[in-house]
Formats: C-alpha cells, structure tokens, sequence
C-alpha cells in the first residue's frame, strides 16, 4: 500500500511517500524550484516520489494533508472578529488566497494529481507527533510538539504507545512559544520562518540583559511551563508585522532593517530571547516527565529545531532518552500526516528500528555514474574519474590543505541540514577555514557557525555527549582538553570581537562559546562519508572535518549536478566531487551570463 503525505501553503511544502508503511522518499519543494522556503504546492517533490517508487497517482491508497484547512480558517475569522477593526488590512488581504486555494484542499489535490482516491486531514500537532513519535527508536515514549501554530495549538504533547498516539495538553493561540522567538527574529533585522537559527548562533554573543523585561512584559510563564503573552506587544495575531509599536518602545527603538549593521543590542536580545525560551522548554520537559513517567522523549515542530535548547535539555537529565525529528518544521509534517494515516487510521501494527525509521534522511534524489558523467561530457567540463579508493585520498589530501570542497554523493537530505550527501567541507582544525567559507563561500553573516561531522564511534572524544546526533539537532561543548583557554585580555573581548579566537583544536567548529553543532556519521547510514572522515582520521589524526549545507545565502541546499556545479562555480570553492568525479575550480571555464550573481548575495 502506497500513501502519500503532504504539506503546504505556509512555508518547506513537501512531499512523502509510504510504502506499506516504510518511509521511502521525501524531499521539499524549495530543492526542484530553487526557491528557498518555497511553500507552493509540492507538485515537483510529489513527481519525484511517484517516479522513484516507479508507480503513478492512482496507486496511491490514500493522500494525507498535514492539517485541516477549515479549522485553521476557522481560528484566522475568530481571531480577527475578537480584535475588530483592528487588523482589517491583513484580513483583506488574507481572504482572497483562503477562499480561492487556501479553502479548497481537497478540491486542488484531486485537480492537480488527477487523483481520485481518499484524502485524510490530520491536525497539525498530530502530524508533528506522528512524525516524532513513529519514527523514532522507541517502543513508547512522552512527545512535545512546539512551533508557531497549527490550527489553533502552539504547544502540544502527550504518549506514543506502539501504534497508538495520545494527545493529552496543549496551548494554543496566540499564545506560542515558535511566535514569540520569531518576533525577536523580525525584531533583531531577520526573516520570519528562516532567520531563527542565526538569533540562536547570534546569543553566545551577547548579555542576557532584556530577559526581565521579556519576563515582566511579554510573557507570563507557569512553573508547569505553560505560558501567557501580552498581546499588547505583538501585531501577529491580526496585523501584517511581528511586533508592536509598544514592544518598539520597550526595547528602545523601531526593528533593526535588514542588512544593515549589527550591533551588541541585537546580540543582547539574541542572548535574552534564546534563554527565555531554554527555560520555558525545560520547564515544559519537567512537566511532561512528572505527567507521562515515560523515560524517553521525542520532539517535533520548529522550535525543536533549537539545537541549543535540546542540548540543556539532554543534559538536564529529565529523560533518559531524547529523539528529535530531524525535519521537525512544516516539512516534517508531511511524513507525520502519512504515518498517522497508516498507523492511527489504518491501525496497522509498528515495528521499532533500534536507530530509527528515517534512513539518516537520506530519502531524496540520487543520480547514478552515467547520468553524472553524461551531465559534465555535454557540457565540456573538465574531470577526473576516480575508483573510490583513490578518490577519498585525494579529497582528505585536499582538505589538509586547507581547500574547500563541494561534497555531492548519494541520495539528498530531508530537512534543512546537509547532512553529508549535498555538503561543503573543509578542515576544522583551521583557524581561518569559519571566515573563509562564510565570506567567500556561503556570502553570509561573518557570526554563523559551522558544524562538525564526527565519527559516531568517536563523538565522546572530541564533545561532551554520551550519545549520538546523526541529524545535528543536539549542541554539546568540545571537551576541556580539546579546548584552549583564553587570554585575560581575550578574555574581557565582547560581541563579534570575539570571532577570531581560537578556541580549540577544531577551531573552526568551535563557537564562542565552547559550544559545537554536532552531527555524528554513522557508517551504515552514509558510508562513503564515515569512509572519508576515517580516511582522514588515519592520515591526519582528526576524526572531525566541517560540514555546512551545499548552497549559498538566499538559495535553498543543492539537488542536482547541475546546481551543484552552478554553485561550485559561483564560489570561491576549490573542488566540486561529484560520485566518483573530481572537478578543479582552476580546469573550469567562467559560467556565462552570470558576472552579476555574487551582488545579489555579497553581504555589506
């Protein structure tokens, strides 16, 4: 039985395909358009599910959508009524695309597949449980789903029992955690729905100076973890931006404009805002633990994708046993809504993967030898052929050289990290390789970090972690004696001043904070990339290299050779691998028509 999952029309549209229940494929909509978040519907990532399954629309059982239409329109009419006439503007200018598209699910999926089959509509936070819970590596465990909202919910969690899921709290609108850190995100001069992982790298970089004023003004938390916000202070619920001209005035002054000049205010906020929502998590986890007993917990929604929060809360000890789902914003929700269908709908029985079901999300396109090398022969670029002995020489040679290398192997990801199949790499242990690869590479913010790829077998001797982190979700620091200490005078060193200190062995995984985004590379999983950190570890001693997502600022991570090669050649990279095929930066032709790409992204 084949079942089709899918979610869209608010942003990561995306489409899975069960087979009997087995998660098979997967992909985001944004990797086929090139439009980054793309929230259209995912005909692109449907197509290339159906084709890699070799079947056609009507062997499809069922259709799962990730939520239910009329009870999220149900909650945008109630809101706006409660405020009238507050809010008129953005109703007006909402209600055409609900009653056009937004209303019409059903309709639209049955005229655009040409399907005629059964379509189901799961809540939100069920779909978020769903693909939290069944995946996951446990027989049961306690669940907490947190984003911006769903339907109604912002918060939810409950029990997953074998086959079974129950929800048993929520919160709902417009009070939400997901909406409350994405405020601080318009505020601090970033994009809503993308930029909220740069406030979390941002924070080690400021003073948590404005959490009593977060606290005392915009949000009253119970010990239990839930929570009320002050509306006041948010134009979200009704309005067409995030805060309001009173949250303006409590924190000095209009939102930083985007591009323009950072400075210690927005690190301070970033600080204050990323350990408010720590604490409201923690305190959530603590409740859920005393409520459900269960030793093991899994999390979905976008604020489980805080790698620094699920960090403390591992460390917390609250369960003994923590499982994330690795796409746990709206992309995730399209496998959460298939599962659901298969598991609650259908009843049919669940058998448990002692890692999990995911196939370390490797469940994308993948394109063989032929098609790769067809791809570089009609376009007369220049190559090299390797056996994969040689070639993983080569690159581990490359990158002790301090290069920088586009790493294209396999089937692409499902989720917005580059886990080792669509990846740039370099050497962590270079003290330059953070600033090269943001400025010359990835054209971004000279702040961001980079994550490390480890080893599993090896990921206690580098960090402080006794467990695995296959889809860096988890941030643990780098142990003490990997560390270098700091100076008195760096020491007294703040904000971006503190960029440039080496901080450890690996310096170019290591925050300001001691701190490292960790994903560990489990040899069945990808084995050609365990095989290349191996490699490296043999001849240099280093069991950890640099892995950050094969794309450029604005672009969504590569799918094809061809966006590969057109990022490769727009970048400063020096290597592109493709399979077996070596390209050189410096045997390449300049790409035509394109001298004017880098000015779309250069930064300031």
């Amino acid at each position: 039985m084949y079942i089709l999952g899918i979610s869209a029309f608010y942003h990561d549209s995306a489409a899975c395909l069960l087979k009997d229940g087995e998660i098979i494929a997967a992909a985001q909509e944004e990797r086929f358009t090139r439009i980054k978040h793309d929230q259209a519907f995912p005909i692109n990532a449907i197509n290339f599910c159906l084709n890699f399954a070799k079947i056609d629309i009507s062997q499809i059982e069922y259709i799962a959508f990730y939520d239910k239409p009329l009870l999220k329109f149900e909650r945008i009419l109630e809101t706006h009524l409660a405020f009238a006439p507050k809010g008129i503007a953005s109703f007006i200018k909402a209600l055409p695309l609900w009653i056009k598209k937004k209303l019409w699910i059903r309709e639209l999926i049955k005229n655009e597949l040409k399907y005629d089959g059964k379509i189901l509509f799961p809540e939100h936070h069920l779909s978020h449980a769903a693909s939290a819970f069944f995946p996951s590596p446990f027989d049961e465990a306690a669940f907490i789903t947190m984003d911006g909202v769903g339907e109604w919910a912002t918060t939810s969690y409950g029990i997953g029992e074998g086959n079974k899921i129950e929800l048993q709290g929520d919160i709902q609108f417009p009070h939400s955690l997901g909406l409350l850190y994405s405020a601080f995100t318009y505020y601090t001069g970033f994009r809503v729905n993308s930029g909220e992982y740069k406030i979390m790298g941002l924070a080690p970089y400021g003073k948590p100076i404005y959490k009593d004023l977060i606290y005392n003004n915009l949000i009253d938390v119970n010990e239990d973890g839930s929570f009320k916000m002050n509306m006041k202070y948010f134009d979200y619920s009704v309005g067409l931006k995030m805060t309001s001209n009173k949250f303006h005035k409590l924190f000095g002054g209009p939102p930083r404009k985007p591009e323009s000049v950072l400075t210690q205010k927005e690190m301070d906020l970033a600080r204050s805002i990323q350990e408010v929502t720590e604490e409201i998590v923690l305190k959530i986890a603590k409740y859920v633990s005393q409520e459900t007993k269960k030793k093991n917990l899994c999390l979905a929604g976008g604020v489980a994708l805080n790698c620094v929060a699920n960090g403390k809360l591992l460390r917390s000890g609250l369960f003994d046993n923590i499982w994330i789902q690795p796409a746990a914003g709206d992309a995730g929700g399209a496998i959460g809504c298939a599962l659901a269908v298969w598991h609650l709908h259908l009843k049919n029985s669940r058998s448990v993967n002692k890692n999990d079901s995911m196939k370390g999300c490797y469940l994308g396109p993948e394109f063989s030898e032929s098609f790769i090398e067809n791809f570089l022969r009609e376009n007369d670029y220049k190559y090299k052929k390797m056996n994969q002995d040689l070639l993983l020489d080569k690159v581990t040679d490359f990158i002790n050289d301090g290069k920088v290398i586009g790493w294209f192997n396999g089937r692409m990801e499902f989720g917005p990290r580059a886990l080792g199949a669509r990846s740039i790499i370099g050497d962590a242990r270079s003290s330059k390789m953070q600033k090269t690869m943001n400025l010359k590479i990835k054209y971004r913010e000279s702040f961001r970090p980079f994550a490390p790829s480890v080893l599993a077998e090896k990921i206690s001797d580098y960090f402080d972690i006794n467990t695995v982190s296959p889809y860096m979700l988890l941030v643990a620091n780098v142990k003490k004696e990997k560390q270098i200490r700091m100076s008195n005078e760096q020491s007294g060193y703040f904000g971006l001043d503190q960029l440039n200190i080496v901080r450890s062995d690996i310096p170019a995984v290591t925050h300001v904070d001691y701190s490292a985004r960790i994903q560990s590379v489990n040899s069945q999983t990808n084995p050609r990339y365990h095989k290349l950190i191996s490699r490296f570890d043999e001849k240099f001693g280093t069991a950890v290299i640099v892995n950050t997502s094969f794309n450029v600022r604005g672009e969504p991570i590569v799918c094809t050779p061809e966006d590969a090669y057109r990022c490769f050649m727009r970048t400063e990279m020096d290597y592109l691998v493709l399979g077996n095929f070596i390209l050189a930066k410096q045997d390449q032709a300049k790409l035509k028509s394109d001298s004017n790409w880098q000015k779309e992204f250069q930064l300031d």
